[in-house]
């Protein structure tokens, strides 16, 4: 029987483990199938504060796990398949093996929604971003692409403006499917340029592993395929929560972001939430960071009402 269990390698999980190890809670932590989270994909991250010179992202979250290490937090490098949140203790299986716990935090992030090339695949970090915030600063003077039509693409396309000569926003219809506010600000902004009807075929290399330019196609005009310069591209098609061994048993919303009850606290009792897997808005390893704690002392509070009981 566990006091906590956490689901999640991130900045969120691996917060919730330190605080939920210094509470002498002895956390159980499952690593998950990207271990680290999503900065293990990027190269320096320069917006955690702390590291005025900035850190490789997988340097930071190694570090975040020797640190929840040191306070007893035990890791095990699986994923969680299965759970049932529908009893008590609350019980997950992984690998064959069943595991019963009086809370879980769930810290299983979200992925970012990808076009499926093998280029960007190979490029992640180095050129290709899903995150304007996280690394629009690094593009100061360049130019660069975002794609998508939605609200996250106009965003992501409007802050890189801050930075970048100019911005290539491309879309495959002729239509946005952004707010209108949103479709307003960016089609004034002179620094946006629009490919309407186009689809993104290649991301190509320089030649020194990183982004040099993209191979596009306009399917409107029936024109070959052509090549244009950037220096960097932001794929801006959503994110999916990854939730799905959840469905049924939380309150999620049409997406999958877990829906809260105040502060970290679900739909089922002893059940918490930090990171991605709940915020849609920011996305940051700082917010994720800050919501794990959240968690810990949440889990921890419930935990003393147990006792009490």
């Amino acid at each position: 029987m566990r006091n906590v269990t956490i689901v999640g390698s991130g900045p969120a999980g691996l917060t919730a483990a330190i605080y939920a190890a210094r509470a002498n809670l002895q956390p159980l932590l499952f690593e998950g199938h990207e271990p680290g989270g999503q900065l293990t994909l990027t190269s320096t991250v320069e917006n955690f504060p702390g590291f005025p010179d900035g850190i490789l992202g997988p340097e930071l979250m190694e570090s975040m796990k020797l640190q929840a290490l040191r306070f007893g937090t035990e890791i095990i490098q699986a994923s969680v398949e299965r759970a049932d949140l529908s009893q008590r203790p609350l019980r997950l299986w992984s690998e064959d093996r069943e595991y019963a716990t009086r809370t879980l935090i769930i810290a299983t992030g979200a992925s970012a929604n990808l076009l499926g090339l093998e280029s960007e695949k190979r490029l992640l970090g180095h050129g290709v971003s899903t995150c304007a915030t996280c690394d629009g600063f690094f593009f100061r003077g360049q130019e660069v692409a975002v794609v998508g039509g939605g609200d996250s693409a106009l965003e992501e396309g409007i802050f890189l403006t801050r930075y970048a000569r100019r911005v290539h926003l491309i879309h495959r219809r002729d239509k946005l499917r952004a707010s209108k506010i949103l479709q307003e600000r960016a089609l004034r902004n002179d620094k946006i340029q629009f490919h309407w009807n186009t689809i993104l075929e290649e991301i190509l290399d320089n030649g020194q592993g990183k982004v040099g330019g993209l191979r596009l196609r306009n399917t409107g005009n029936g024109s070959p395929p052509y090549d244009m310069p950037v220096d960097g591209i932001f794929v801006a098609i959503g994110h999916q929560p990854n939730t799905r061994i959840f469905q049924g048993q939380l309150e999620l919303d049409e997406v999958g972001y877990v829906l809260t009850r105040g502060g970290s606290l679900t739909s089922v009792e002893g059940v918490f939430v930090a990171g991605d897997a709940h915020d849609s808005r920011y996305r940051q390893a700082i917010t994720a960071a800050g919501s794990g704690c959240r968690a810990a002392i949440d889990a921890e509070k419930y935990l003393e009402t147990l006792h009490e009981r």
